[in-house]
C-alpha cells in the first residue's frame, strides 16, 4: 500500500513537485531538537514548486492511488511510533475504478458500464469518497501513461496518437497542464522522466523505499 521516501535538505532549496494521483503521509523533522511532525499532503491538479528549509528531513509514505487517511486519525497519530499502515483506509472497489480509468484507451463510460452503474452514478460514488471524480483519474492516468514513451525516441505525434490524444497538439496541451512543461521539454530532462515514472497513478508497484 505504501511507497516510502527520504529526504533531508541540507541546505535550503526547492523541488518541483508533479501529479501522481497519490497522497503522502509525511513525517517532518524540522530539527534534531524538535518533535517530529505529521502531515498529509492534497492531491496535486498542477505541478507546483516547494521551497525546503536547511536541516529539514522528511521521510514520506504515498498511498496507493484512492486511499485516504481521516484527519481526526491523523491528528491524534504519534509520528514516531504508530504504523503509518494502521492510519490508512482502503476501498478495494474503488482503486480498482481508478486503475481502470487509468488504463490506456479508457474512458469514463466504459469503466462506468464496466462497474455497472451510471455515469453520473460513479461520479457521486466518487464524491461520497471525497475523492476527484473519474475525469480527474482518466485525464491524469492518460498524461502520465506517455511518460514512458517520452524516454525513447518515437516521434511526438506517434505518441499522442498511441496515448489516446486527437493529435499533438491536443497532448500538448492537456500535458503542458498537467506538469508545467510539454512532452518535447520533459523529453529532454531525465529528471522530470525520472519523476513521473516513479510509482502513482497507472504504474504503482506496491511497497518500496526510495531516497530522493
Amino acid at each position: 500500500m505504501l511507497h516510502a521516501w527520504v529526504h533531508e535538505a541540507a541546505g535550503p532549496g526547492s523541488a518541483i513537485v508533479l501529479p501522481d494521483g497519490c497522497r503522502d503521509v509525511i513525517v517532518v523533522q524540522d530539527a534534531p531538537d524538535r518533535p517530529a511532525r505529521l502531515v498529509l499532503t492534497d492531491l496535486d491538479h498542477r505541478a507546483r514548486r516547494v521551497q525546503l528549509a536547511a536541516g529539514v528531513r522528511m521521510t514520506g509514505y504515498r498511498m496507493r492511488p484512492g486511499a485516504w487517511l481521516p484527519v481526526e486519525r491523523l491528528r491524534q497519530a504519534d509520528p514516531v511510533a504508530t504504523p503509518i499502515d494502521d492510519l490508512i483506509e482502503l476501498d478495494a472497489e474503488l482503486c480498482a475504478v481508478i486503475d481502470a480509468l487509468a488504463c490506456p484507451g479508457a474512458t469514463v463510460a466504459q469503466v462506468a458500464r464496466r462497474a455497472g452503474v451510471s455515469v453520473r452514478s460513479l461520479q457521486r460514488r466518487f464524491r461520497a469518497l471525497g475523492q476527484p471524480v473519474p475525469e480527474f483519474w482518466r485525464g491524469l492516468g492518460r498524461a502520465r501513461a506517455i511518460a514512458p514513451a517520452l524516454a525513447g525516441q518515437a516521434p511526438l505525434a506517434e505518441i499522442a496518437a498511441d496515448g489516446g490524444y486527437a493529435d499533438q497538439a491536443h497532448m500538448t496541451r492537456d500535458v503542458t497542464r498537467w506538469f508545467g512543461h510539454s512532452p518535447g521539454r520533459l523529453r529532454r530532462d531525465p529528471g522530470l522522466l525520472a519523476l513521473l515514472a516513479q510509482p502513482g497513478l497507472g504504474g504503482w508497484t506496491g511497497e518500496q523505499i526510495s531516497i530522493r
